[in-house]
């Protein structure tokens, strides 16, 4: 089993950033692909970025040049540094493994950007 906490979220103006960060529990981290997303009310959970576990990175198109996925495998921690920060990038940001067939998630962390 994995666990995962999101931490990071809170109030931003535009143009602001955030850096979000996701700590996972367990010895096999280093081996998992990780993945944040996020869910706008009304909308669809979406995928924001994810990064392989050898550090092959992927992004959704809404946030490419302005966010980055990164991990340390030596804290078990995958990061979601957000610049330029707009309105339609608040929601809640989750992040997300696969280990086996099971699906693994966070309780989400809330980000909300308004002046």
């Amino acid at each position: 089993q994995v666990q995962l906490v999101e931490s990071g979220g809170g109030l931003v103006q535009p143009g602001g950033s955030l850096r979000l960060s996701c700590a996972a529990s367990g010895s096999i981290f280093s081996f998992l692909d990780m993945g944040w997303y996020r869910q706008a009310p009304g909308k669809e959970r979406e995928l924001v970025a994810d990064i392989t576990s050898n550090g092959r990175r992927n992004y959704a198109d809404s946030v490419k040049d302005r966010f980055a996925i990164s991990r340390d495998n030596a804290k078990n921690i995958v990061y979601l540094q957000m610049n330029i920060l707009k309105p339609e990038d608040t929601a809640v940001y989750y992040c997300s493994t696969i280990l086996g067939v099971r699906a693994y998630w966070g309780q989400g962390t809330q980000v909300t950007v308004s002046s």
